[in-house]
């Protein structure tokens, strides 16, 4: 693993090659939990990597402790907290590596994740993506996702999240997408597709991207000999909360509306139906309408910029919509 710059360990910086990963973390008053992610990166077996922390404006101790206990990681500290998103953006724009390997702060990797992802990615070129099998932090045995998956309906949730692993989810495919918590990014994907999407503030945005990255015809691998460990809920909050409804309800549109090619509107336009009435049905259920009115208010009032960047992603198609069929839909939970 890269630790530092080649004059702190001694080495002419001559000799000092440039990492071909940047695992970068995403921090916000979380140095407990960097006590538990950034050792395990360090027992990684696969070595040719660097470590970025970008801290998003933490008011803890995290910067002290940092410099304290490990010099040899680099920082990047944003002066104040800019949202889950744009934060997310800072550590896929940051490094020139050819890889970057993104990871919320709350996970915990397994000693040959950061190389069983690279070798993914290294017999799969058509691949723009990997995505690691997620277990609990708490409960080992329990799945906590084994990729993303997505419906013409527009809905996507974790394969797997829930279920007793019993090695159901240990064959390596295609998927739809990786959970941006631990999914590792050709850097030229990046630069094709673009980063993640800031209009969505928080939730959905690593889906959004990877359905860009299917309609720009890069897939995204399943490595289920990549194993993290997830603490889930620590970084964006409960799934419940109206913050979380609200994002989930109002990105969702935005998400059909930007990425669906105009065949797809019309052919699933049932299901798009059925998922927001069986929405609205939940929020007066739950007494949660006020949460959804105002998501449905403000994804019609961020239109006209969901249908701007809608013409450069249809322009940028390279996938028929047999070749989408393939990997949305087709993973619905039983």
């Amino acid at each position: 693993m890269h630790r530092g710059r080649g004059e702190a360990a001694g080495i002419d910086s001559a000799q000092v090659t440039s990492p071909r990963v940047t695992a970068a973390v995403l921090s916000y008053d979380g140095r407990e939990l960097l006590e538990v992610v950034l050792p395990s990166l360090a027992r990684q077996r696969y070595q040719d990597f660097r470590i970025l922390v970008v801290d998003n404006g933490s008011t803890d101790d995290t910067l002290a402790w940092l410099a304290a206990n490990w010099p040899e990681v680099e920082v990047m500290a944003i002066p104040e907290n800019i949202g889950v998103t744009r934060a997310c953006n800072v550590c896929l724009n940051t490094p020139d590596t050819e890889l970057v390997l993104l990871l919320n702060n709350d996970m915990e990797l397994d000693p040959g994740c950061v190389g069983e992802l690279v070798r993914a990615l290294d017999e799969h070129p058509e691949a723009g993506s990997a995505g690691a099998k997620l277990l609990d932090f708490y409960d080992r045995e329990l799945l906590d996702g084994a990729g993303d998956a997505y419906s013409w309906g527009g809905v996507a949730w974790r394969r797997g999240h829930g279920e007793r692993d019993s090695g159901q989810y240990d064959s390596p495919r295609p998927i739809f997408g990786a959970c941006g918590g631990a999914a590792l990014y050709r850097r030229s994907a990046l630069l094709t597709v673009g980063t993640y999407d800031e209009s969505f503030a928080a939730i959905y945005e690593d889906v959004d991207w990877s359905f860009r990255a299917q309609i720009a015809g890069m897939s995204c691998r399943y490595v289920p000999s990549a194993v993290v460990f997830h603490m889930g809920g620590v970084t964006v909050g409960r799934d419940d909360s109206d913050f979380v409804r609200y994002q989930l309800w109002r990105n969702c549109i935005w998400m059909v509306l930007k990425n669906f090619p105009a065949s797809a509107l019309a052919h699933h336009a049932r299901d798009l139906a059925f998922i927001q009435w069986t929405r609205l049905k939940w929020a007066i259920e739950h007494r949660r309408m006020r949460v959804l009115l105002r998501a449905w208010r403000d994804a019609a009032r961020g239109l006209p910029g969901v249908l701007r960047r809608r013409r450069e992603i249809q322009r940028g198609r390279r996938v028929a919509l047999a070749d989408l069929e393939q990997v949305i839909g087709v993973d619905d939970p039983a």
